[in-house]
């Protein structure tokens, strides 16, 4: 059974680079047929979808986010990293990492998720 870990610094200053990875065990994440995802939420509201790194190495971001998103890889520590730029307030939120499948439902429906990380809550102060 997969399972993901998010792990991360503490708070992060406006305009600063928010950066989380996510740690895997029980899978690769060079696997066919998956992806590796990053969703956020804000209190009391629903998802909000990141991006995502696929088994290749090729990456997709929401283009609400695409500009200040990258998602990047170690396939020798089997982990990967979101790194968000110029963070301000309305980035505080709890992210988390999880898995999709390819031949599942498509990304952006929480259904196409299998396997999740348990959140780290990411704090924007000065």
């Amino acid at each position: 059974q997969v399972q993901l870990q998010e792990s991360g610094p503490g708070p992060v200053k406006p305009s600063q680079t928010l950066s989380l990875t996510c740690a895997v065990s029980g899978g690769s994440i060079t696997t066919d047929y998956y992806y590796w995802s990053w969703i956020r939420q804000p209190p009391g509201k629903g998802l909000e979808w990141i991006g995502y790194i696929g088994s290749g190495g090729g990456t997709y971001y929401s283009p609400s986010l695409k500009s200040r998103t990258s998602i990047s890889r170690d396939t020798f520590k089997n982990q990967f990293t979101l790194q968000l730029s110029s963070v301000t307030p309305e980035d505080a939120r709890v992210y988390y990492c999880d898995r999709g499948n390819y031949r599942g439902s498509p990304w952006g429906t929480p259904a196409a998720l299998d396997s999740w990380g348990q959140g780290a809550r990411v704090a924007v102060s000065s």
